[in-house]
C-alpha cells in the first residue's frame, strides 16, 4: 500500500513538469504577438545576384522560458516555392540548447542578418518568420508572422550590352605627301648655282610637283628655311640668309609654274624663314663629326652666349678653326625646302567596289575601313575574312572577324579568333576586352571582370564593360564612374541605383531605349524614387 502510494505521487509530479512544460511553450505562443520585428530593407531589394535582409526585435519581459529554445527561421514565399534564410537560435537562461540567451525577466533584443541567393520568381513575393519553441523532446510552432513584401529587383533590368572592341583602321581621307631637298650656297652669296638645281633631291622636288599636279595634290604650303653661318658679321649674315630664302623661293615659284601647279598662283603658299647665325646647326655637326677637339669647342659653345665672343674663342683655336672652315661651316650655309602637300584617298564608293571585287588591291588600311562601310554583317565578314588572307600578319583582321561573330552571337568562333589574334599581340587591350565580353556571355563573370580591369586602362569599351559587371555585384558607384559619358539604359540605371536621379533621368533620356517598355519603367522607377507622383502615374 505504502509502495503504491509512492507510485501515485511520482506520476503525479511527473504530469505536472509535463504540463508545466507544454504550459511555457503554450505562453510563448500565445504572447508570440508582443515580439517586435523591424525588418530592413522594406520592402526587401535585389543587389548583386542576392536578397539580404536585417531583422532587428525585441522578446518582451516575461515571455521566454527558462528552460526553452526558439529556432528562428526567415523565408521567402513565393508562387511555386520559398527560399529559407539561415535559421537563429536563441534560447532561455536555464536551456541547454544552442542559441542566443535572451533573459526571463528583461527579455532582450535581436539582430539578424543573413542573404540568399535571388532568383527571378522572387519579385513577387513575402518575407515570412516561422518559429518552433521547443523544451527538450516537446515543441510547438508559432503562427508564422509576415514581415515584409519583396523583392524590389531594379538591378535585374541591367543589359547584357558589353561592348566588343574593334581593331580600328588609320584610313583618312587625304595622304599626307612631302618632299625635301637642299640647296647649298657659296660663302657670302645667295644666288642659287645650276650645279645646285641639278643634284638628285632637287630634281626630285621638279618630279614629285608634277606627279602631285597629275594625281590632283593638294599643296598646303612651301616652306624655305634659309642659313648663314656663323663666321662673319652678324648684321650682314642677317640679309644674307634672307637674301638665301628669297632666292630659293624665285627659283621654287619658277618650277611650280613650270609645271603648271595651281597653287603657286597662291601669293601665301611659300613660307619664308631666315637664319642669320645658325649655331644650332653648328653644334649638331659639330657633335657629328669626328674632329679632334670637338669637346672643346662644344664647351665653348655652353660657356658663352654672346655670338661675337664664341666665334673669336673658336677662331682662337687656328688648327681646329681650319678644320670647322672646310668641313662644317660649308654645311651650313644653306637653304632647306619642304614642300607640304596631300593626295586624296579614294572615294568610300570606290573603295566598297573594290572590296567586293578585288580586294587585294587595296592597302590594309582601306580594307578595314571598307568593312566599316557595311552594315550587313554577312558582308563586313567576308571583307574581314579577306583582309585576314591578306594581310595575316596585323592582329587586327582576326581580331575583327571575331567581333563581327560577336555580334552574330557565334561566341566560340569569337573566342577562337581572338586567341589566335592574342598570340599575334600579347597582351593587346583591345583582344582581351573582347575576350572579356565572350567570357561574361558566356557566363563566367569572373574572369570577364578579370580581363576587363586589364584592359580598362587603355580601351573605354572595358570601362564600360566593367559597369555592367558593377551593376551586377551591386557596386553601383564603381559602375557609374565606369560608364561615364555613355548615355545608354544601363548608365541610366547605374545613376539610379547609385541615386543621383538627376543623372539617371538625362542618361536615360538621351539613349536609344528612352521609348521602350523597360525604358518607360525605368522612367517611372526614376520619377518614384525623386518623389515624383505625377510622371510615376504618366
Amino acid at each position: 500500500m505504502k509502495n503504491k502510494s509512492v507510485k501515485v505521487v511520482l506520476a503525479t509530479v511527473s504530469t505536472a513538469v509535463l504540463l508545466a512544460g507544454c504550459g511555457g511553450l503554450g505562453k510563448m505562443v500565445k504572447n508570440a504577438n508582443q515580439i517586435t520585428y523591424e525588418v530592413t530593407p522594406k520592402p526587401l531589394e535585389m543587389h548583386g545576384d542576392s536578397v539580404a535582409v536585417v531583422i532587428k526585435g525585441t522578446y518582451p519581459a516575461k515571455f521566454f522560458n527558462k528552460k526553452a529554445q526558439l529556432s528562428v527561421t526567415p523565408v521567402l514565399t513565393y508562387a511555386g516555392g520559398e527560399t529559407e534564410y539561415k535559421v537563429a537560435n536563441y534560447k532561455g537562461e536555464k536551456s541547454e540548447a544552442e542559441g542566443t540567451v535572451v533573459n526571463f525577466d528583461n527579455g532582450g533584443a535581436f539582430n539578424y542578418t543573413a542573404k540568399v541567393p535571388y532568383h527571378p520568381e522572387m519579385r513577387v513575393s513575402e518575407l515570412k518568420l516561422k518559429a518552433t519553441a521547443s523544451i527538450k523532446s516537446k515543441s510547438k510552432e508559432f503562427p508564422v508572422t509576415k514581415l515584409a513584401d519583396g523583392v524590389i529587383a531594379t538591378p535585374a533590368l541591367v543589359m547584357n550590352d558589353d561592348k566588343p572592341s574593334i581593331g580600328a583602321d588609320k584610313f583618312t581621307e587625304t595622304v599626307p605627301r612631302i618632299a625635301e631637298a637642299k640647296i647649298q650656297f657659296v660663302i657670302q652669296q645667295s644666288s642659287v648655282r645650276g650645279g645646285e638645281t641639278s643634284k638628285p633631291d632637287v630634281k626630285a622636288l621638279s618630279e614629285f610637283m608634277k606627279k602631285g599636279q597629275q594625281k590632283g595634290y593638294i599643296f598646303n604650303n612651301v616652306e624655305v628655311s634659309a642659313y648663314a653661318s656663323p663666321d662673319g658679321e652678324e648684321r650682314l649674315n642677317a640679309g644674307l640668309s634672307e637674301r638665301r630664302a628669297d632666292e630659293t623661293a624665285k627659283f621654287l615659284n619658277n618650277e611650280l609654274k613650270r609645271m603648271k601647279v595651281e597653287a603657286a598662283k597662291r601669293g601665301d603658299l611659300i613660307k619664308k624663314t631666315s637664319t642669320p647665325e645658325d649655331w644650332d646647326g653648328f653644334r649638331a655637326l659639330v657633335e657629328k663629326s669626328d674632329i679632334k677637339d670637338k669637346d672643346l669647342i662644344l664647351r665653348v659653345l655652353s660657356m658663352y652666349q654672346d655670338p661675337m665672343q664664341r666665334e673669336q674663342e673658336i677662331k682662337n683655336m687656328a688648327a681646329t678653326y681650319t678644320v670647322l672652315a672646310d668641313k662644317i661651316l660649308p654645311e651650313l650655309r644653306r637653304s632647306k625646302i619642304r614642300i607640304n602637300a596631300e593626295e586624296k584617298s579614294r572615294s568610300k564608293e570606290h573603295i566598297t567596289r573594290l572590296a567586293n571585287s578585288t580586294p587585294d588591291s587595296l592597302s590594309i588600311e582601306e580594307i578595314l575601313y571598307a568593312a566599316t562601310l557595311t552594315d550587313d554583317l554577312d558582308n563586313k565578314l567576308k571583307i574581314y575574312q579577306a583582309s585576314e588572307r591578306i594581310y595575316g600578319n596585323d592582329w587586327r583582321t582576326t581580331n575583327n572577324i571575331g567581333y563581327v561573330y560577336i555580334l552574330q552571337n557565334k561566341l566560340g568562333d569569337a573566342k577562337t579568333q581572338f586567341e589566335k589574334a592574342g598570340r599575334a599581340s600579347e597582351n593587346n587591350p583591345v583582344i582581351k576586352n573582347n575576350l572579356g565580353v565572350v567570357a561574361h556571355l558566356q557566363g563566367d563573370r569572373a574572369k570577364a571582370a578579370e580581363l576587363y580591369r586589364e584592359a580598362s586602362t587603355a580601351d573605354k569599351n572595358a570601362m564600360y564593360n566593367l559597369g555592367i559587371i558593377g551593376i551586377k555585384t551591386g557596386n553601383y558607384s564603381a559602375a557609374v564612374t565606369n560608364m561615364a559619358g555613355h548615355n545608354t539604359f544601363n548608365a541610366a540605371l547605374a545613376n539610379t541605383l547609385a541615386g543621383n536621379n538627376d543623372a539617371a533621368a538625362k542618361a536615360l533620356e538621351a539613349s536609344a531605349d528612352k521609348d521602350t517598355a523597360i525604358g518607360n519603367y525605368l522612367r517611372a522607377v526614376i520619377a518614384a524614387r525623386a518623389g515624383n507622383a505625377n510622371l510615376v502615374s504618366s
